[in-house]
């Protein structure tokens, strides 16, 4: 089993609250574990197509909630979790992972600026040379980006 797995999630407007709309996985060769619509499991108020592109017409023939959640529990077994602002993602799965197994760039003091968490995006074009979201914003371009970082940069852990 290959011990470590980068994550990402794009989400949907329901009400004030964050729902998951798609999910990503990819193994350390950048390689989809993963890569669903979820149903949604409220009514989704925002789809905020303007961001990541996805629209109800995605939805309706996603995976359900539940078989998401069970299917990344497995994934998520005994591995490093890597990925930017990983406690969003894990959050709209409702899913809990030990801090030491996880590596988030958005936490990394080495990847931040005055403090502050930088966009993945920047992070991709200074370390990568690599233009990332442009357009919409792709979980599963996303999730492989997170993977090339930290292949990059894995002895810092």
């Amino acid at each position: 089993m290959n011990p470590v797995i980068a994550l990402d999630c794009e989400m949907v407007g329901s009400g004030n609250r964050s729902i998951l709309a798609k999910v990503s996985v990819v193994d350390d060769e950048c390689r989809a574990l993963l890569n669903w619509f979820v149903k949604p499991t409220e009514i989704v108020t925002d789809y905020r197509s303007s961001v990541h592109g996805i629209t109800a017409r995605d939805l309706e023939g996603g995976q359900s909630f539940d078989t998401v959640q069970r299917y990344v529990a497995e994934l998520l077994k005994g591995r490093i979790l890597v990925g930017h602002s990983l406690d969003f993602d894990l959050e709209v799965l409702n899913l809990p992972h030990p801090e030491h197994n996880k590596r988030d760039f958005a936490k990394i003091p080495t990847f931040m600026k005055n403090g502050l968490p930088r966009s993945l995006k920047d992070l991709a074009r200074e370390h990568l040379n690599k233009n990332i979201q442009e357009g919409h914003h792709d979980s599963l371009e996303d999730a492989r980006t997170c993977m090339e970082l930290y292949k990059k940069f894995y002895r810092q852990w």
